[in-house]
């Protein structure tokens, strides 16, 4: 049978297996991968999504197998993001007729966006931090204490207080129906502003280490950290420590999520979590080939056999979980999400407020100017997303948003 995925050989370089059949591929996302598989490290082959696309320091939508080196520009500075989802025993039905009220209490529970200048109370951060995010950060402060012993500007950075909070962008949180009309909570969010400062630290620390050897990168992003240097054993601390973040990070908001949905809803319900608390952007030690390497998913999800996984479409777009296939080409890997098919500001540009109204007419979300970068026609078809990585994942619930809310 022949194989769902494509390969680029490049004259100098890991092959690159891109799952992209029947979805587009802008030349300058095929051009960072080259760079990036021309590094001497790579393990194999490069294994690339359908919802790949040009990102900052690494390709959005791949996964990147090393040995013995590690580019924290490819982990990039959302480390840890991604997403958590959990089915409740609620019906369509169960829901109010006017879902304005419940998106209000959700956005009330949880604090998203951000209100930047000085002086200025950042509306995306507690003020005093309640006792849940506090019992949460207290699981997290000791190896922070040990992160910042070393590296003590990271104590300048917003930690305690962004635990349990939302952030901008492509951020959301979500109320979802099913193909059983069953009422879902689903979120995406990652380590916030401390993972930020983690990331970005390391990032300038890789490059002042390869300062001698910059002009030879095929980009300065790609400047990485050597096993068994000092920086590269601190950076694997920092980005496991801010990875775990994350997960507590949207266990907090999950949890207000739902204590603010039975403020609104008055019949009893259960919740099951069908699907884990994963991330999308993140490193971590694998097995794979027979070896044990360092994977890099630059906005991939994990997909081992079984594994049960997210894959959220845009805004007013579908959205699917999903069990993994183990497919081993693909590093056991899926797609995590549809993937931009524009910039942000070529969307602002492109498409105005009352073509997003209409995209968006199901949903009960925000309709102003400020998310028109989020709204769906900036992404791929997701369908086609899915048909493209049939080989990587099955579909077990296909969900259809009713609420978004967004920074």
């Amino acid at each position: 049978m022949k194989p769902q995925f494509d390969i680029i050989h490049p004259a100098a370089g890991a092959p690159i297996k891109m799952w992209t059949q029947g979805v587009p591929v802008e030349p300058e996302a095929k051009m960072q991968l080259l760079k990036t598989a021309s590094m001497p490290f790579i393990f194999k082959h490069m294994a690339v999504m359908p919802d790949v696309h040009l990102g900052k320091g690494s390709t959005i939508g791949s996964v990147i197998p090393t040995r013995g080196a590690i580019i924290p520009a490819a982990v990039g500075v959302d480390i840890g993001c991604g997403m958590i989802a959990v089915r409740t025993s609620l019906m369509a039905g169960d829901l109010p007729d006017n879902l304005q009220g419940l998106r209000n209490a959700i956005e009330q529970a949880v604090p998203h966006g951000r209100v930047t200048g000085r002086g200025k109370r950042d509306k995306g951060a507690w003020q005093d931090t309640p006792d849940d995010v506090n019992a949460h950060w207290a699981h997290l402060a000791p190896r922070f204490r040990k992160l910042t012993d070393k590296y003590p500007q990271l104590l300048k950075t917003n930690n305690h207080q962004h635990l349990g909070t939302l952030g901008t962008g492509n951020h959301f949180i979500e109320i979802c129906l099913d193909q059983r009309e069953r009422v879902w909570v689903m979120l995406h969010s990652g380590s916030r502003g401390v993972g930020n400062a983690i990331g970005t630290l390391f990032i300038k620390l890789a490059q002042q280490d390869m300062q001698q050897h910059l002009a030879n990168l095929p980009d300065r992003d790609l400047a990485y950290f050597s096993e068994g240097s000092q920086h590269y054993d601190d950076y694997l601390a920092g980005v496991s420590w801010a990875q775990d973040y994350a997960h507590h990070n949207r266990e907090v908001m999950m949890n207000r999520v739902l204590a603010a949905l039975a403020t609104c809803i008055t019949k009893p319900f259960a919740t099951h979590q069908e699907a884990v608390n994963c991330h999308h952007n993140y490193v971590q030690l694998e097995q794979h080939f027979g070896e044990q390497i360092l994977v890099t998913r630059k906005g991939a999800v994990s997909a081992q056999k079984g594994q049960m996984g997210i894959i959220p479409g845009s805004m007013g777009a579908k959205s699917f979980i999903v069990r993994g296939l183990g497919n081993e080409e693909s590093f056991c890997s899926c797609s995590h999400g549809a993937g931009r098919t524009m910039s942000r500001t070529a969307a602002k540009n492109r498409f105005t407020i009352d073509d997003h109204i209409r995209a968006t007419a199901h949903v009960e979300c925000r309709k102003d100017t400020n998310v028109i970068d989020e709204t769906p026609m900036a992404y791929k078809d997701i369908d086609a997303v899915m048909a493209a990585q049939s080989s990587l994942v099955e579909i077990v619930h296909t969900l259809r948003q009713v609420i978004c809310v967004k920074g």
